[in-house]
C-alpha cells in the first residue's frame, strides 16, 4: 500500500488501483469540494476494477461487502444534488447502485450457499440420509435418488448443484449415468456401510439430462430444453412470427436486466477501456483468431481440435485425416475475424457488414456459389425442428434491415450483441452460415467498446442448439441467455491472464498516433535516414512545442523496433519498408 495520497491528476490511474486501497479513495473524496470529470472518472475505473476482482475471487464475502461499502460512502460525502450538472452525477450513481446490487446479490449467493444453510432446505434431509444408508466414501445413482426422493430431473439436479456448491456431496460420471457421494459434513464414518444393490439397467432416454454436458441454466430455461427435447411429432409446427421483433423497442426493452449487463460490464473490462475502438481485440489478436475459429466451428460440427486450429492458422498445416470442408471453414473464420478486428472502428452494425461477413464464412462452402454474400430468395429448413422460416425474399429483406437497426439503436453493448445472437438466426437471411455469421456479429459492439470478446469456449453444441429451438419453436430467449452469460463468463476466464499481461497504453503514443504514422511514412517514402535531426524536419506544424522533444524520442523508439512485419501499422508495405531499409 502507498504511503502517498490517492492522486486524480496521475498520468496513469489504472497503476492507482494496484497501489491504493479503497479507504485511500474515500480520504481522497473527502478533500474534494465537489466532483470534477476526472475525479469521477477514475473514482468509477477504481468501483468498476475492485468490484470485479471481488466477485472473482471465490467466497470473498468481506471483500463485496468492502466494495458496496464504498459505493455507499463516496455517495454520502458527495451527495448528486451539490454537483456541477454538467457531470450528470445523479446518472453515474445510478449506474453504482447497479455494481452495487449485484455485489449485494452474489454475497447473497455465498450465504446460501454456507452448508449450514444448505442442509435446512426442503429435501435435504431426505437426501443426507439416503446417501447415509450407503456409508462414507460409497455412491447412490442417481436413478435410485429419484426413485427414492420421488423429485422430478429438474428438481434433483438443481438439489444436487447446490449441495454441491456447498461442498456436501461430490458427483462423478461412469458413462451416462451419474454417481452421488457424501462429502464434507455429510461424510460420516458413524454410520455403518450398507451394500445397496444397484439400480436395474434402463434404456438411455435422450433428455436424461445428468449424462451430459450442459450449461448451468434457470428454472425457465430448463422448461425451454424440456419442450424442445421433445419428439418432433409432440412439438408445434410454427413460422416466422413477425411480432417477436415488434415487441422489442431498443432502449426500452431489455432481454438483459440491467444488474446482469453490470455484471457483464465488470467481467468484460480490457486495460484499453480508454482506447480507440478495437484496440483490446486488436492486442489479443493471435489468441482470439485461435479461440473463435475453433470454438465457432466445433459448434457447427467441425471435428478440428484447438491444437490443428493453431497449427493451421498459425503455419498453415492442415490436419491429417481432416476434409477440406472442416479446414475451409476454419480458415473463413480467421479471415472474418480478422476483416473485424483489423480495422475494428469502421465496422458498423449496418447490412454491408453482415453481408461482408457471411462472404467471409460461407466462401467456398456452399453449394450455390451465387448465394455467397447475398441474402437468399428461396426457402430453406431447419434440421430437427418444427420452424419454418419467412419464405419471401422481398419480405425478408426488408426485416433484415429492421433488425440491424434497431441493433444500431441499442445502447449497451452486450444487450445489442445478444439481439444479434437472438434475430439474425430467427431470420435466417442467408441460405447458410447464420449461426456463425449472428456468432461474429455478436462481437462487432464488444470489440468497438475494448470489452473482452465473445470467443464460445467450451460451449456444448447441445446447449446451444437448444436454446436455438427455444427462441425459434417458442420465442422465448431465457435458454439462449444461460447460454450467453455463462460463455461470456467463460470468454473472460480465459483471456484473464493474457489482459494481465498487457502493457498499460502509452497517452502520448495514443494522442499522437496520427502525427506519429505521418512522420514515419514520410521519412520511409522520402529515403531519408531516421535520426533527430530527419525527424525535426518533417515534424507536423500543429505540434505543441512542449511536446516536440518527446514526440522525436517517440519516433525514434518506434525506427528501434521497426520491421517488414510491423510497418503495416503506419501504412507501409512490406516491399516499401525492405526498399527504404536496404537505400
Amino acid at each position: 500500500m502507498s504511503n502517498r495520497p490517492f492522486d486524480f491528476a496521475s498520468d496513469n490511474p489504472e497503476r492507482l488501483l494496484d497501489e491504493y486501497r479503497p479507504e485511500d479513495l474515500v480520504q481522497a473524496v473527502k478533500a474534494l469540494p465537489c466532483w470534477t470529470q476526472r475525479a469521477l472518472d477514475i473514482a468509477e475505473l477504481a468501483i468498476t476494477d475492485w468490484a470485479s476482482a471481488a466477485h472473482a475471487r471465490p467466497r470473498d464475502r468481506e471483500g463485496l461487502a468492502a466494495i458496496h461499502s464504498l459505493i455507499q460512502r463516496l455517495q454520502a460525502i458527495q451527495p448528486s444534488e451539490r454537483q456541477p450538472p454538467e457531470l450528470e452525477v445523479a446518472a453515474r450513481y445510478l449506474r453504482w447502485d447497479g455494481m452495487a446490487q449485484l455485489l449485494e446479490t452474489r454475497a447473497h449467493t455465498l450465504d446460501h450457499h454456507r452448508p449450514e444453510e444448505v442442509e435446512q432446505r426442503t429435501h435435504m434431509p431426505a437426501l443426507k440420509r439416503e446417501l447415509a444408508k450407503v456409508g462414507p466414501g460409497a455412491a447412490v445413482a442417481t436413478k435410485t435418488l429419484l426413485a427414492a426422493l420421488d423429485l422430478s430431473k429438474a428438481r434433483l439436479s438443481q438439489l444436487l448443484a447446490l449441495a454441491e456448491a456447498a461442498g456436501l456431496i461430490e458427483r462423478r460420471k461412469e458413462g451416462r449415468e451419474q454417481w452421488v457421494s457424501a462429502a464434507g459434513n455429510w461424510r460420516s464414518a458413524d454410520v455403518a456401510p450398507m451394500r445397496v444393490a444397484e439400480p436395474e439397467a434402463a434404456p438411455y432416454v435422450a433428455n436424461d439430462n445428468t449424462a451430459e454436458a450442459y450449461v448451468p441454466i434457470s428454472p425457465a430455461g430448463e422448461e425451454i430444453r424440456s419442450y424442445v427435447r421433445r419428439p418432433l411429432q409432440g412439438r408445434r409446427p410454427v413460422g416466422y412470427d413477425v411480432g417477436f421483433l415488434e415487441a422489442y423497442h431498443p432502449n426500452q426493452t431489455y432481454y438483459l436486466p440491467q444488474s446482469l449487463c453490470a455484471q457483464l460490464h465488470m467481467l468484460g473490462r480490457s486495460p484499453a477501456a480508454q482506447a480507440p475502438a478495437g484496440t483490446f481485440a486488436r492486442d489479443i489478436l493471435n489468441r482470439l483468431l485461435i479461440d473463435l475459429s475453433w470454438a465457432s466451428s466445433r459448434l457447427e460440427g467441425n471435428t478440428y481440435s484447438r491444437l490443428d486450429t493453431e497449427r493451421l492458422l498459425q503455419f498453415g498445416q492442415a490436419a491429417a485425416g481432416k476434409d477440406a470442408f472442416e479446414t475451409q471453414m476454419i480458415l473463413n473464420h480467421k479471415a472474418a475475424i480478422e476483416y473485424l478486428v483489423q480495422d475494428g472502428v469502421g465496422r458498423a452494425l449496418d447490412a454491408e457488414t453482415i453481408v461482408a461477413l457471411h462472404a467471409m464464412l460461407s466462401d467456398g462452402l456452399l453449394a450455390d456459389r451465387m448465394a455467397c454474400g447475398r441474402l437468399r430468395n428461396r426457402a430453406v429448413e431447419i434440421g430437427a425442428s418444427v420452424y419454418r422460416p419467412l419464405a419471401m425474399p422481398q419480405r425478408l429483406e426488408e426485416l433484415f434491415g429492421i433488425v440491424l437497426a434497431m441493433a444500431a439503436e441499442i445502447a449497451d453493448p452486450f444487450e445489442q450483441a445478444f439481439f444479434l445472437m437472438v434475430h439474425l438466426p430467427y431470420l435466417q437471411p442467408f441460405e447458410d452460415v447464420n449461426k456463425r455469421v449472428s456468432r461474429l456479429a455478436a462481437n462487432i459492439p464488444l470489440i468497438a467498446r475494448n470489452l473482452c470478446p465473445l470467443a464460445f469456449i467450451d460451449v456444448p453444441e447441445r446447449a446451444y442448439v437448444d436454446a436455438l429451438l427455444g427462441v425459434y419453436e417458442l420465442n422465448r430467449i431465457e435458454l439462449l441467455r444461460d447460454v450467453f452469460v455463462w460463455a461470456y463468463e467463460r470468454s473472460c476466464q480465459q483471456y484473464v491472464a493474457v489482459r494481465s499481461q498487457l502493457v498499460p497504453p502509452d497517452t502520448f503514443r495514443l494522442r499522437y498516433r496520427a502525427p506519429l504514422a505521418e512522420t514515419i511514412r514520410a521519412i520511409v517514402c522520402g529515403g531519408l535516414v531516421a535520426n533527430a535531426p530527419t525527424v525535426e524536419r518533417c515534424l507536423p506544424s500543429t505540434l505543441p512545442v512542449a511536446d516536440r522533444a518527446d514526440f522525436v524520442r517517440l519516433v525514434l523508439d518506434e525506427f528501434e523496433t521497426l520491421h517488414a512485419g510491423n510497418a503495416i501499422r503506419f501504412g507501409l508495405r512490406p516491399l516499401e519498408f525492405e526498399a527504404w531499409r536496404k537505400s
